[in-house]
Parts: structure tokens; sequence; C-alpha cells
């Protein structure tokens, strides 16, 4: 055999398994595609569960794959040995109801011995002890002697996950020679040695688990086989472990110069040029299938691979950014078979240098914090890991991965304590009326002062970036792609507060563009932009316009506006009970809650809207200003409830109408408004009702929206005009009600004109008559039909099958005098139904049961005169 590279082992296989009629497919990406149960794809079937279940299509019966794989299971043992990797590749073929052992056999055989020239004497066939069939191919059809095939027990050739499709598998071993053994004669595959390796496992796919214990054949027979690229590599190139393969090795061999490091020379050197390898390939990989960093899912799977390789790098002398050679490295070695690698280049690089920018700000203190809270050895302490977490973004697992270094454990238990402690404190901050702190993030803004708000009189700003939160730590620079939270010295964008939604729009500069997506601030008046870099970078220190989306404050101010004149015209229909209890005010509609006690009436809304809308009309100036709280007290300014203010208030005073307390933003006059529409009310708790309502251009669009439903609804009642519809509604219903009951007429002459002919086809069993029936019709049909029979005929015993979609309900029905003779419906309906492959049951003389195979009806049916002659001769 000749040495093969990686790359081209990878094209041989899916040529070869192309020339077999399979179709070649690319790699699926490592985001499950509707898939809950797996974090990222961790074999080569598993993008495919769905072909294999039948729900959904394959494009060919015949498929071949080398699909990308992650397993993070070990990932702290990744780099101790050469066996441990996260990121690999499968090369897998695939059929799907076509092709059998017959052909997956032969064909491994062949691209094994013939397309690679793996000498035959180095190969043994595995199959399962019980295989017989597996076992005669390799003997028979392929020829390897009785000595080189070896039969294992269900824990290593038998695949199954639970209940549904199962069966045996077949592998086949590389002898890697006698050096590699334990030196006992009878060693072979399965010994716990190194010698044979597995390069090879073809699952035959032919049965189906009960769960019960039991196996049945499946109608369709599937084949996936699935074969470690790194793996056989390994053979083809003559090297011990993955990471001596050529496109492997020429990565931690770039690892090597970085570092100035040789690999080999020192155990716990080889340990990071490891661990620094595998990570940068799996960082590459899953950053080019859109995963980024973060703090939960797999963006925190990637986020530990890119710190835990970081922190590696610094093991081994390497103080500046690095990892980001090391992924350009991934991408020159399999760019040939992921093109797509280079399109992703400049995603990859930003992630990279990102993440690591921020973890490199903190990991010496952080790395010098442990060292000296480990000196004494034993337990790390919850608090002290929390710190860590808190502090300096140390993860628990890298923590966890540097004590077992040093042959201590951390207190998981008081971590996870301090961690949910944390979380609370998140949720206690978003109920804070003065916004959202991000305290729930565990971020804290040190030596930021709070922000000057100039937005109730700007609409533009010039501003200083003061700082830069990105994936909840402090950057100083923010690139083009990343999402990101922006705090400037001033700002015109509101943050939301008092139940008016936060501002977005834009901060820009002549070479940056930040999409704001979100305005909050902290109890301590910091404002926070959430958003998006949609282009360029910028800097803490630079100079930025800020300037929010006009259209959409706007519109949020006419209903900020329109909430208080609610308010007031509750207030004025309902009593002076009503209070504000909470609200919500954004650009497409206000929602008020307030103390009641129960539902409006409609003249009552009638009255809300006409109150507001009077004076929308009268077009009232809107007056909003700060003084002093004694002054606004004595205006009549009327406070939110329970809520507490400073010295210094806004008023917010439209006329004699409405005064109120209010940070938010208002237009300045009614008039602005447009107009107001109430869309809804309803109960929110115990003495607390809501009004929705819409102002402005959303009045405009629900008159259009209401004038669509009304044209059509013309157009399908076949009314003359708009007026005409009620006539025509009338008319139809009427219509109808007659037309229903001459349905229930024709259907109870049908139903006895049936029932009348199924009884002269009845058969005598004993004392009793048998009737049996597939009738169309619902479960309710069947019963009724049923019970008909039952009160009309004393004798008579009944069982119909009906077919709803998949499913078959039978319906049986005893007579009195049939009962008294031994028959029993619910234990004859049972009995019917599990032919069909369902179950159920009931009373002796009426019961009901479900079925699932529909192709059984006739013979459940059939059966039933045989059931009835048991129980009656009984």
């Amino acid at each position: 055999m000749e040495w093969t590279s990686l790359n081209d082992l990878r094209e041989k296989y899916l040529s070869f398994f192309e020339s077999k009629g399979h179709l070649r497919l690319g790699s699926f990406s490592l985001v499950p595609n509707n898939d809950k149960s797996l974090l990222l794809i961790n074999s080569g079937m598993a993008p495919m569960k769905k072909y294999f279940t039948g729900e959904v299509t394959p494009p060919r019966n015949r498929v071949t794959t080398c699909q990308k794989c992650i397993r993070t299971p070990d990932l702290e043992r990744v780099g101790h040995t050469a066996r441990h990797g996260t990121y690999f590749e499968m090369l897998g073929n695939f059929s799907f109801g076509d092709y059998f052992k017959n052909e997956a056999i032969p064909w491994a055989w062949e691209f094994l011995t013939k397309t690679l020239e793996i000498p035959e004497d180095l190969l043994w066939p595995s199959v399962y002890e019980e295989d017989d069939e597996a076992y005669a191919i390799w003997r028979d059809v392929i020829g390897v002697p009785e000595e080189h095939i070896v039969r294992l027990g269900k824990a290593d050739n038998f695949w199954e996950h639970g209940t549904g499709p199962c069966g045996p598998c077949s592998e086949i071993y590389f002898d890697r020679g006698e050096k590699y053994g334990c030196g006992s004669p009878d060693c072979k595959p399965g010994c716990d040695c190194d010698r044979y390796m597995e390069i090879w496992n073809n699952v035959f796919s032919q049965f189906n688990n009960m769960g019960d214990g039991t196996y049945t054949e499946l109608e369709h027979k599937n084949i996936d086989t699935g074969m470690g690229l790194e793996r056989l590599a390994c053979v083809m190139q003559g090297v011990d472990n993955m990471f001596e393969v050529d496109s492997i090795r020429n990565i931690l061999d770039k690892v090597c110069a970085i570092s100035g490091k040789e690999y080999g020379k020192d155990a716990s050197t080889d340990i990071s040029i490891r661990a620094i390898t595998d990570h940068a390939r799996a960082a590459t990989f899953m950053i080019s299938d859109g995963i980024i960093p973060s703090n939960e899912g797999r963006g925190y799977v990637l986020r530990r691979i890119i710190r835990r390789a970081v922190r590696h790098g610094k093991l081994i002398g390497i103080n500046r950014p690095f990892f980001m050679e090391l992924c350009d490295a991934v991408i020159e070695e399999n760019k040939a078979g992921y093109p797509e690698l280079i399109e992703k280049k400049e995603l990859i690089t930003k992630v990279i240098n990102n993440e690591e920018a921020s973890f490199n700000k903190t990991i010496d203190q952080g790395l010098n914090m442990l060292e000296g809270l480990t000196a004494k050895g034993g337990m790390l302490s919850g608090d002290d890991a929390f710190k860590l977490y808190d502090t300096y973004g140390f993860q628990l697992d890298l923590t966890k991965d540097i004590l077992a270094e040093k042959g201590m454990t951390v207190d998981e238990d008081r971590f996870k304590e301090l961690m949910n402690e944390q979380r609370q404190k998140a949720r206690n901050a978003r109920k804070s009326s003065d916004g959202e702190s991000w305290k729930s993030d565990g971020i804290a803004f040190e030596n930021i002062p709070s922000t000057e708000f100039l937005g109730y009189t700007e609409e533009t700003c010039e501003a200083s970036v003061l700082d830069i939160v990105s994936e909840v730590e402090h950057v100083g620079t923010l690139s083009e792609g990343a999402n990101a939270v922006i705090v400037l010295d001033k700002t015109v964008f509101y943050a939301e507060s008092g139940g008016q939604v936060g501002d977005t729009g834009l901060i820009v500069t002549d070479k940056f563009t930040f999409a704001v997506s979100d305005t909050k601030k902290t109890v301590d008046g910091i404002y926070t932009h959430f958003g998006k870099a949609i282009k360029g970078t910028v800097s803490v220190g630079d100079k930025v316009q800020a300037s929010f989306d006009i259209q959409r404050r706007n519109a949020i101010r006419r209903n900020h506006t329109a909430a208080h004149l609610l308010q007031a015209g509750l207030r004025a229909v309902l009593g002076t009970h009503v209070e504000q209890a909470g609200q919500l005010v954004n650009e497409k509609a206000v929602r008020f809650d307030f103390t009641h006690f129960s539902g409006l009436t409609p003249e009552e809304i009638s009255k809300v809207e006409a109150f507001v809308n009077d004076a929308v009309l009268t077009g009232i100036a809107v007056d909003n200003r700060e003084m002093p709280i004694d002054e606004a007290k004595k205006m009549g300014a009327m406070a939110l409830f329970g809520e507490k203010y400073g010295d210094v208030v806004r008023v917010v005073a439209a006329g004699d109408k409405s005064i109120e307390l209010c940070g938010g933003t208002h237009v300045d006059n009614t008039a602005k408004l447009g107009l107001i529409r109430i869309i809804s009310e309803s109960s929110v708790a115990a003495g607390v009702r809501r009004i929705e309502a819409v102002t402005g251009a959303n009045v405009i669009n629900l008159i259009n929206h209401y004038k669509e439903l009304i044209d059509e609804t013309a157009a399908a009642l076949k009314a003359q005009n708009a007026e005409d519809i009620a006539r025509r509604a009338a008319q139809i219903t009427a219509e109808l009600k007659e037309s229903e009951k001459a349905n229930e007429r024709l259907e109870s002459k049908l139903a006895a004109g049936k029932i009348n002919e199924m009884l002269n086809g009845a058969k005598a069993v004993g004392n009793v008559r048998v009737i049996t029936a597939e009738i169309k019709g619902s479960a309710d049909e069947l019963r009724k039909m049923a019970d008909t029979v039952k009160a009309e005929n004393s004798d008579m015993v009944a069982v119909f099958a009906g077919v709803n979609g998949e499913k078959v309900t039978f319906c049986a029905a005893c007579g009195k005098d049939a009962v008294a003779s031994g028959a029993h419906a619910g234990n004859l309906v049972k009995k019917v139904a599990q032919i069909a492959g369902g179950n159920g049951g009931g009373k002796p003389d009426s019961a009901m049961a479900g079925g699932k195979d529909t192709s059984k009806i006739a013979e459940a049916l059939a059966a039933v005169e045989n059931i009835v002659k048991t129980q009656v001769e009984a």
C-alpha cells in the first residue's frame, strides 16, 4: 500500500462510492438542523436520521459523505493522550432501503484491498456472534479464512439505541503488528491491547427493537457505514496517532514554530501542543458553520475550546495573540475538501481575534490569582471559583482543567449556588423601573460616569465611546459582525424605562456603522446601547455620531401621550380608583394596565375612547419640563402608584386633561396623535384590567385592514355592498340551518336502511346474532349506530370499524339478552383491536378501541364470530 494524504483519502473514498451509484453530498453543518436532541453533529449518520426513519425522503437511496464532527465529552482529556480529539471527519456510505450486506461487505473489502491496496492478511473482519449471514459472506464470497473472522458479542457488534431500528455490525480491523500487541497467542480483534485498530464499521439496520426484549424484521433494511478519516490516514501513512497525520502534523508543526518548542521532547509540553492543534481545527470549523463564542449552548463549547487553547499557549511560553495563525494553517490544510473555509476566513479571523483578545485581557491576572489559591492544595472554594469566573472570565471547566493538573478539585455546589444568586439578581434588576442593569451578565462598569441624556430636545448628537462590551466582556475595539453594547458619554437614545421601550437607530463614524437594536440603562444611569457592528471598527475613545430612528420615536411618543390620556379618560368614566398598574409603550401600540374590578362595557369603552379623541381633536399643547416635586404636587400631577421620586421631577401636562410625573418622551401637541382606537379590553389579574389601543398611522392601518375584511366578506357572501352584509349573513344562516335539518333526516333514513341490510345478514352464534361492518364515519357515528342496533335487538352483537387517517376505531355493542348469554363488548373489542395493532375495552354492553394497522381491518372483523362463540359457549 502507498502513503496517501488525508485529503486524497477523502477524495478516493467519495469517488469510489460515486462509482457504485452513490450521490456524493457535501458535509452537513456542525449545527444540527431541526434536531433538538443534539448540540453539535457528532457522527456521519446524525444529520441523516430523518432519512433513516422515513420522515424525510433522501435525495437518493444511495448516499456517500465525509461529515465534519465534534465530540466534547472528554474535552479535559484532549492533549493528555494522542487518542482524544474534539474534531474529526467521518466517511460514510449509506443505503436507505436499497442495497444490504451482499453489496456493503464486498464494497468495503474492495475499497480497502483494491483501491488502497492494503494487504488482505492485515485485515480482520468481525461479525455479531449470531449473524451467520455476514459471516458466510466474509468466508464464502470474500474468501477470508475462518481464522481471520471474529465473532463478537452484543456489546461490541450490535448497534441499538433504545427502541426502534437497530442491527448487527461488521467491523474491519487493521493489524498494526506484534509490537503493539499484548504478547498473548490468542490476541485478535476484541483484545484490549493496541494491536488491532478498527477502521471500518458496517451497521446493518435490519431489526426493530420493540422495547420488550423482542425484535422484528424491518421491511426496508438500511446500511450505515462509519469510518474515521483520520484513523484511516494513520494506517495509510504508517503513523501511530492522528497528530502524526500529514495535514494535522502540519498544524502541530506550526504550534511548535510559534512557541519555539520541539514536539516529543517533553511530555507536559506535548500535552499543550496537541491540545492547541486539536482546538484550532475544532474552532475553525465551528466558526465557519456560524457558531459564535457565547456563554450558553454550542457557543459555550466554542468558547471553552478557544480559551483552553489560549491557556495552553501560555503554558508553553506563547505570550502574544497566536491562535488565528493556527486557524490560517487549518484553512490552508483543509481548503481542498472544504472550500467554504476560504469564503469564511474573514469571519473566522474576527471571531478568533476578538475572543482571544478578550480572554488575554484577564487571563494572566486570573492565572496568578489561581496560582496563589492553589498553593496549599486540597479543594478550591466555590467562592474563589466564582470570582475567577465573574472577574477574569474563567469558565468552571477551565478552572477544573487547571486544578486537575495539580491534583485538586473545586466545590462545584457552592459555585452553582453563587451562579443562581447572580441570576436571581438579574431577574430583580429587570423589574426595576429605572431599567435593566447589566449586573445580570456579571458586568460591572467601573469608573464610567452616568450618561448625559439629550434626547428630549435633540435628535442627534456627537459623543465619545467610553466602553464597549462584547459577549459579556470589556473590549477595546469592536469589529464588523460582532454583537455588543456601546457606552457613550452622552446620548439622544431613550433607554427603556417606565414601560416605554428603548430607542433604536445608528451610531456611526465615517468608517463605522453600529445598528442599535435596543437601549437600556443601569441603576447608576449608564445608558447601554445594544446592537451589532455592521461596518468597520470602533475603539474606546473614538468620536461618534448618535441618532435615533425618528419615525419610530414619533410613533412611540404618540402612544406614550395616549397612555396618559387613557388614564385620564378611565378615571373620568370609571372613577378615581383607577390607578396605573403597568404599561408597555412601543411604536406599534399602547398597552395600559389599571386597577378596576369588572370588565368594561362597550358603552364605557366608547366613552373612554371619545374622551381621548376629544383631546386629540382639540389640539392641546403638551408641556414637558422638570420642576421641584413640591411644585409638581401643587399642580396636581399624578405619580406612579408605589414609585419613589427625587427632589426634581419631570412633569408632562396636556392642559388640564392630564398632568403626570413621567420621564418618557411625548408629542408637543395632542393633535399629533392623529386619532386613537381602543382595540381590546381584558383581564390581567384579580382587580387589574388591560386596555390596548393604537394611534396615528396604526389607526389608518387598522381601518384599512377592517375595510379589506369587509370587502372580502361581502364578496364571499355575494352581498351587493358592505351595507348588504348583515342581510346576506342572516339569509345564509337560515338556509344552512334548513340544510342541516334536511341532512339529518336523510342520514337517519340511510342509517336505518344500512342497519336493516346488516341485520338481514346477521349470523347466528348460539343464542345470539352477530353483525360486523366497516363504516365510513366518525367514532360518534359508529357509536350511535351500534347503540341503535343494541336498543332495537336485544340478542344482537355488533362490531363496527371506521378509519380516520392512519388510525382505526372499533366499536362493539351487545344487546341485553346477548350479555345474558355471555357476550362481553369490552373483552370482544379488545381482542379485535389487538389484531390491528391496537387495544381498548369497556363495559359488557358497549365498548370502544383503537387500532394502528388499517390493512388488518378485514382480518379483525372476520375474527369476531369466533371470539363471540368462545364467549357464549364458555
